[in-house]
């Protein structure tokens, strides 16, 4: 179908989504970008945050965690370092994850513990900023 793009969403754990789709949002290392059928080929770093696919008037946001984003002449390609679609999300277990995660880095004791502690304190709350939007 030359009006649509074929996608493709792996993460270590599974393949979360393969198909054709509308559009895509994706949240680049140097900014969101957008993915349309026929775009020029392209290869980005992903920060974390929500990549947001649009297919027939629905849209369907998925955090992302790091990874790559490829674009080429057959479609895009995101290889996701972890990706969670925001759908399955229970907003009260994610702020009690928050708490803990706060608690967690308040009494870690140690530079590496402490980096790890803020490392899952970012994770959470860049989950829940990407769920507000």
């Amino acid at each position: 179908m030359a009006d649509k793009l074929h996608f493709a969403l792996v993460s270590p754990e599974r393949e979360l989504f393969n198909g054709e789709v509308d559009h895509v949002v994706v949240p680049g290392s140097e900014g969101e970008f957008g993915v349309s059928p026929n775009h020029a080929p392209v290869m980005s770093v992903i920060k974390p945050g929500a990549l947001k696919v649009f297919n027939e008037g629905n849209v369907r946001r998925i955090f992302v965690n790091g990874g790559f984003a490829d674009v080429t002449p057959e479609g895009l390609s995101v290889l996701a370092e972890e990706a969670v679609d925001l759908a399955d999300i229970d907003p009260a277990k994610l702020e009690q994850d928050l708490k803990n995660a706060q608690d967690d880095l308040r009494d870690a004791s140690g530079d590496a513990k402490r980096a790890a502690a803020q490392r899952a304190l970012s994770r959470l709350e860049t989950m829940k900023a990407a769920m507000a939007r």
